[in-house]
This record gives structure tokens, C-alpha cells and sequence, in this order.
């Protein structure tokens, strides 16, 4: 079963769990068995999971003093939780170091392999714990947004009961990948990336360890193969562990003694790339990441900052990214942002859009790059844009209103009898090819949508509009 606790002999899982927490055995999340919690030959970040809030490192603004999750695993105070952030930040340790301070009951359900009559099968030894011994139940699920719809469901009448209280993990956004229902029963809390400082520490714990870590090794590692490892894991303290415990039990290159007495040396930088080898970016193309650095793509572009809009382009380009995706946010970017301050901007991005369309990647990324920088150094307007918004606002708004007579279509045999086109001016025959004549519906003459900026050539177009105002008698901004 996924569930550990699941056994139709609740009562001596009871007993057990009794027994262990006064002999002040550790108490794990998955299972209630002490010697798989007390393994020394899992994976070095298993390892080195934190057992109170003490070893805990990162999360400050959760876990620090007085804060709220702090409170509640300190004070027991149980409620449904769901905790959101990157991979490797501590979630599921969180929920491990509730497991053993708690005293309620714990359960866990993987979302990869768990389904609905699991789900039920937790519901039933809960209902029988809480009628018979009068003990709660926290179920921790891991990857809670993998579950579907109907799945999230079926939680939904036990977590309302109080039958259970439900703490979810997961990386992806949970007001897209959790259903509002079960979402508003619980308590979120968002956790962060840890710092390169954050991740150094769990690092320099994990090689003077000699129970858990790596301290019989007696290595030391250079300050910067430690400094590489601690940034190059992006904040992600289970990357850095595994890359750790290979660098310094697979690739190190310290000879192993005859005699089993234990290993030194010193981990070098060489060494800790060989063992990472190919980095782990933390770019899904369909979850989060992918939208978070995309945002911050453009917004670069938006903010005129060339070198930071180039940064998240190559981040993009080396996760895997399709470059089509990238172009299109280009084009969007360069009428939205741009606009008329720079009209070339557009030309440019389509541009860019069909030379990636014609030659792929790698060469692909070079007119990606140009028109990255290109529109991240142009001038800035988005006047069109805010105009559109302004005149869709307006229609949608307002009553329809009917098209003046004179710019009515005149093509066809019988309009003029209908009074179509009559009174229309020309422009072309006028000097300058332009001549006061009204074109919105009655009663908006003098109507203003959009508001030309001072940037680029935008400048050049507010002048031009604010002298042909000025011959109609308009204010001329």
C-alpha cells in the first residue's frame, strides 16, 4: 500500500507508535518501522534529512521565531497545511519533523502511484483510529498536484469533517493545480530557493557528519568547490548533497585504504564538476519555471536591461526551451512595450521569428539574441496598447453607436441615394494631404484614446497629432 499505516491491525500500530515515541525512538513520516528510520546506507540527502526545527535550515520567514508554521509544529497545533515551492527546499522535511513531534497519527500517499480506493483506505483505519482510540490523523501527500480532479475530490469530505488533516506538497502553483475547495480548507505556505549561504551550511554539516554525512571521510574541499557547488545547485539542497556524496565517494580520486581506516584528501574544483557534469536547471516547459523565467525575460526587455534580458534567454535556450515560444513573446513584447517609439521593433522581432522558423537551433538563437537586445535597448511606449484597452473599454461600456453618414460605404450602386459617403473630404486633395474632418460617432467629437509618449519616435507623432488637433480646434495634447 502507499500509505505505511494502512494495515487492518490498527491497534497494534497504535500500541507501537506509543512505545516508540516514550523509549524516544525517531518517528518517520513513511514508515513507523525504527530501524528503516534510522538506516545509514540511504542517499546522503535522506541522510541528512533534519530531525527538529533546529537542524532546519532555510525558510526564515516560516520557521523563524514566532512565525506561524513554527508555532504550529512546536505547539501541535493541527490543521491542514499545503506547502508550495521549488524541489529541495525542505518540504517534505517539514512534514517529517512534524511526523515526529506530533501526536497524531501520520500517513503518507505518494500522488504518483496513489489512487482514489487508497485514498478511501486511508479515510477508513483514520475513521477507525478517531472513533475507537480517539487519535488524529495527518495524511501527507507528496506531488499533491498530480493527483487529478476527481482525486483532490475524494479528500475533500474527510478534510471538511476534520477527519483528517491533510498536508500537501507540491512545485507547481497551487491556485492552477489544486482545487479551490480544498485549497481554502488549508493553510498555504510558499517556500523559497535556498540561499547559496543556506546551501553552503547544509553542505559543511553533511562532510563533518560522521553518523550520517560524510565526516568519516575525513576530506576537506576547496572554498571554491564548495562555493561552485552551493551556486550551482540553484538552491536546491538535495542536488547539492548528491553531487557532494559523488564528489567525494565516486570521484574524488582518494585512494581507498587496505586497512578500512578512513579516507583523506582534499575535493577539488575539477573533481565537483566531473561529478555534476551536466547541470540540472530548474526549468520545466510546462510548469512553473517556464513562466516564471519567461515573465522575467520580458520583463527584462520591458525594463531596458539588455544583459538580464540576455541571461534569462540563455536560460531558457539551454533548459530546452522552444524557440518559437521565445520569438512569439518577442513580437508581443515589441508592440506592447515599444510600440511606435521604435516601429522597427516589431519588424525586427517577426524577423527573428521567421529566421528560427527557417534555419532551427543552434544558429536559431543568434537573431533570437540580436532582437533581445535590440528591443531591451529601444525606446519604451505603450501607448497603442493602453489606447486598444482604452477604446475596448469604451465599446464595451457605452451603447453602439452609429456610423457617421459620411464615412458610410459608398461603393456600391444606390448609396449615394441612401446618403452615404456625402459631405466625406478627400484628404489626399488637400495640402499636406490632411483636412479638419470628424471621424468618431456623434457625441464623442474630441474623444482621446491614445496618448502618444515622449519616447523615440513617439515624440515625433505627439507633435505631428497635436497640430492637426489644433486645425480641427482641439486641444492639441
Amino acid at each position: 500500500m502507499n500509505a505505511d499505516f494502512l494495515s487492518i491491525d490498527v491497534t497494534r500500530r497504535c500500541y507501537r507508535y506509543e512505545h516508540d515515541r516514550k523509549e524516544g525512538f525517531p518517528l518517520d513520516l513513511f514508515s513507523f518501522n525504527r530501524e528503516e528510520s534510522v538506516k545509514k546506507d540511504g542517499p546522503l540527502a535522506r541522510r541528512m534529512t533534519p530531525r527538529s526545527l533546529d537542524e532546519f535550515v532555510g525558510q526564515e520567514h516560516l520557521v523563524g521565531d514566532n512565525k506561524p508554521l513554527r508555532r504550529i509544529i512546536e505547539e501541535d497545533l493541527l490543521s491542514s497545511l499545503m506547502f508550495y515551492g521549488p524541489p529541495g527546499t525542505g518540504k517534505t522535511a517539514l512534514a517529517r519533523i512534524i511526523a515526529a513531534t506530533t501526536r497524531a497519527q501520520f500517513a503518507r500517499v505518494n500522488a504518483v502511484t496513489a489512487g482514489v480506493k487508497d485514498l478511501r483506505e486511508v479515510m477508513d483505519a483514520a475513521g477507525k483510529l478517531k472513533g475507537g482510540w480517539g487519535r488524529k490523523t495527518i495524511l501527507f501527500i507528496d506531488e499533491i498536484h498530480r493527483f487529478n480532479k476527481l482525486q483532490q475530490d475524494a479528500l475533500l469530505p474527510a478534510v471538511e469533517e476534520g477527519l483528517v488533516y491533510l498536508i500537501g506538497a507540491t512545485t507547481e502553483n497551487p491556485f492552477f493545480s489544486i482545487n479551490p475547495p480544498l485549497l481554502s480548507r488549508s493553510l498555504l505556505f510558499t517556500f523559497e530557493s535556498l540561499s547559496p549561504e543556506e546551501v553552503k551550511k547544509i553542505l559543511l554539516k553533511a562532510l563533518s557528519d560522521e553518523e550520517r554525512g560524510l565526516g568519516k571521510y575525513k576530506v576537506k574541499f576547496e572554498a571554491e568547490a564548495l562555493e561552485y557547488l552551493a551556486q550551482i545547485s540553484e538552491g536546491d539542497a538535495r542536488i547539492a548533497l548528491n553531487a557532494l556524496e559523488l564528489a567525494v565517494t565516486g570521484l574524488s580520486g582518494l585512494p581507498v585504504k587496505d586497512d578500512g581506516s578512513p579516507l583523506s584528501g582534499t575535493v577539488t574544483l575539477r573533481q565537483v564538476r566531473d561529478a555534476i557534469r551536466r547541470r540540472n536547471l530548474k526549468y520545466d516547459p510546462g510548469g512553473d519555471y517556464h513562466y516564471d523565467i519567461a515573465s522575467a525575460f520580458i520583463k527584462s526587455v520591458r525594463g531596458s536591461d539588455p544583459d538580464a534580458a540576455l541571461y534569462w534567454l540563455a536560460r531558457m535556450l539551454k533548459a530546452g526551451e522552444d524557440p518559437l515560444f521565445i520569438a512569439r513573446r518577442l513580437i508581443i513584447s515589441a508592440s506592447e512595450d515599444i510600440g511606435n517609439a521604435d516601429p522597427q521593433a516589431l519588424g525586427l522581432a517577426v524577423a527573428a521569428a521567421q529566421a528560427v522558423l527557417q534555419i532551427g537551433l543552434p544558429e536559431g538563437r543568434i537573431p533570437l539574441a540580436q532582437a533581445t537586445a535590440y528591443l531591451a535597448s529601444a525606446p519604451k511606449s505603450n501607448a497603442a496598447y493602453l489606447a486598444l484597452e482604452e477604446a475596448l473599454a469604451e465599446v464595451k461600456n457605452s451603447s453602439s453607436k452609429r456610423v457617421p453618414p459620411h464615412l458610410r460605404d459608398a461603393s456600391y450602386k444606390g448609396a449615394a441615394k441612401l446618403g452615404h459617403g456625402q459631405g466625406y473630404l478627400y484628404p489626399h486633395d488637400f495640402p499636406g494631404h490632411f483636412v479638419p474632418q470628424y471621424y468618431l460617432p456623434e457625441g464623442m467629437e474630441g474623444k482621446r484614446f491614445y496618448h502618444p509618449s515622449e519616447e523615440g519616435r513617439e515624440k515625433e507623432i505627439r507633435q505631428r497629432l497635436s497640430l492637426w488637433r489644433s486645425f480641427k480646434g482641439q486641444d492639441g495634447e
